[in-house]
């Protein structure tokens, strides 16, 4: 079931060969009273030198790696949604941007799609893993924020927004808000933002709005800024944020020299196209799709050139030709990397089993924006300007 989890592993494989070895591995044999899911690894700017994950349910926390040492880390304050969901490291400050998600699921019984995963609230934090604090950069009760993502400067987070006051009936108990959009799953479009960042002050700014997707109907998930600075890749579906589960779903960039927003035409395809990281020097990207059997994702490597074209996608070989075509799992969240994890499986073991987590201290942030009524741009009735990337400009 899509509720269950029971064998879940983070990998690493070296793309010069075919060698492949996993950097945990959460059940080789299952045991109900230590099932534990882990998700969302996340490295600073290509480097394994700075890792973390998740680690959902049984031994749960954040498992953060530096200097070849795993600590786990609880995110929890009263004033917190949920512990830390999508992370993004700041690439210079020991800093990580999270966001705080309270995610469900729900199956359709006649819609094309076979499930719909969706937030009823969600905010962005700020973790301080020197210091162990954490606090808000944005917290708010209408509009839903998610998948932060540095630029390679350190000076700007960009993330995804959708103001749902809209879609709510009013005088209904927050209680119904999950009830409430799920009838209204499809309504559901998000933003493409961004906020300054001052990284000696810890200082945010007023946010921005980069591409305006619900104006045309269309929803925005997964920014990932290239390393040179230049693009912003997104994916692009017709509603919701979770679109591994869309066939809509396509991988665009906006250019941020040219404002231009434009699709990556000869990476996509019919099927899905989702998750997605820029290679160290700009000019590739991995990301997952299920263009070949429409269930099953598989990792594809395109090239990206120097105009901002995509070339045609090709799948991670394997040394088995028939592999991707007999294993009955997916591959999920890749990540390219210049360096192997060097951490071992049994350290991390030891963190995830036999260590609690020390719990973060929370610290309010005075320029955090705070309960802002559908003031952050998230659903604006017209583009900001003609540069909103509403309309594509450079087809390919």
């Amino acid at each position: 079931g899509y509720e269950l989890y029971r064998q879940l592993g983070i990998y690493q494989r070296n793309l010069t060969t075919f060698d492949e070895v996993p950097v945990y591995e959460n059940n080789r044999e299952y045991a109900d009273g230590e099932n534990h899911c882990i998700n969302c690894h996340n490295y600073r700017m290509g480097s394994t030198e700075s890792m973390l994950f998740h680690v959902r349910s049984n031994h749960g926390g954040t498992i953060i790696v530096q200097d070849g040492k795993a600590h786990k880390i609880q995110l929890k304050d009263s004033t917190i949604i949920t512990s830390g969901v999508y992370p993004s490291w700041h690439p210079t400050e020991n800093l990580v941007a999270f966001s705080t998600n309270r995610t469900g699921q729900a199956f359709h019984l006649y819609y094309p799609e076979k499930l719909e995963v969706m937030d009823a609230r969600s905010d962005l934090l700020l973790y301080d893993v020197t210091k162990n604090e954490v606090s808000h950069i944005i917290r708010t009760l209408d509009d839903l924020e998610t998948f932060p993502c540095w630029a390679p400067d350190g000076r700007t987070l960009y993330y995804c927004t959708t103001n749902i006051k809209p879609l709510l009936l009013p005088g209904l108990p927050d209680s119904t808000v999950t009830q409430q959009l799920l009838l209204k799953f499809d309504s559901i479009r998000y933003n493409l933002m961004s906020i300054p960042f001052e990284p000696k002050t810890r200082s945010f700014g007023k946010p921005k709005l980069e591409v305006n997707a619900a104006i045309e109907n269309k929803s925005i998930s997964v920014p990932r800024v290239s390393p040179d600075g230049r693009y912003v890749l997104y994916t692009k579906g017709d509603y919701g944020q979770f679109h591994i589960w869309h066939k809509s779903s396509d991988l665009w960039v906006k250019d941020l020299q040219t404002e231009e927003c434009y699709p990556l035409t000869e990476a996509n395809s019919p099927d899905v196209d989702s998750f997605h990281s820029w290679s160290s020097n700009s000019r590739w990207f991995v990301f997952s799709s299920r263009r070949m059997d429409q269930n099953y994702t598989r990792l594809f490597i395109a090239y990206f050139d120097k105009e901002g074209k995509a070339h045609k996608a090709f799948v991670i070989p394997q040394e088995d030709p028939e592999w991707n075509i007999l294993l009955l799992k997916s591959y999920n969240v890749p990540e390219l990397s210049r360096d192997a994890v060097s951490i071992s499986m049994q350290d991390l073991h030891h963190c995830i089993y036999e260590t609690e987590g020390e719990n973060a201290t929370y610290k309010p942030n005075p320029t955090a924006i705070v309960n802002l009524d559908g003031t952050t741009g998230a659903s604006p009735k017209k583009p900001v300007d003609g540069t909103s990337g509403a309309s594509p400009k450079k087809p390919e």
